[in-house]
């Protein structure tokens, strides 16, 4: 069983940075493609950005494209988005996610394919 716990949100302004954290338990964390997703007071989770199991190869939503960067530390069993230039419509509840695809690179961008999930690190930017 992987647990995840986050840290790292805040209160910033916009135009801002934030280094988030996510720390896994358990075993073979180096095998499996991570994610972060976010989710806004009122409105659907969404995907934000993910990396694949070996740190190769990293996709984001349109909207983080140059401000983001995913990044993975094996080592550490600990994966970290640094969010740069922020903007007011970042602010959300940030959740990691963990894939359940033994060493997949395809359908990574998919809520679905993630079955372990942390408890969620606030960000608020305010204007």
């Amino acid at each position: 069983q992987v647990q995840l716990v986050e840290s790292g949100g805040g209160l910033v302004q916009a135009g801002g940075s934030l280094r988030l954290s996510c720390a896994a338990s358990g075993r073979t964390f180096s095998d499996y493609a991570m994610a972060w997703f976010r989710q806004a007071p009122g409105k659907e989770r969404e995907f934000v950005a993910t990396v694949t199991w070996d740190g190769t190869i990293t996709q984001y939503k349109n909207s983080v494209k140059g401000r983001f960067t995913i990044s993975r530390d094996n080592a550490k069993n600990t994966v970290y988005l640094q969010m740069n230039s922020l903007k007011p419509e970042d602010t959300a509840v940030y959740h990691c996610a963990r894939s359940g695809d033994y060493r997949s690179w395809w359908g990574i961008t998919l809520q679905s394919k993630y079955n372990s999930w942390g408890q969620g690190t606030q960000v608020t930017v305010s204007s």
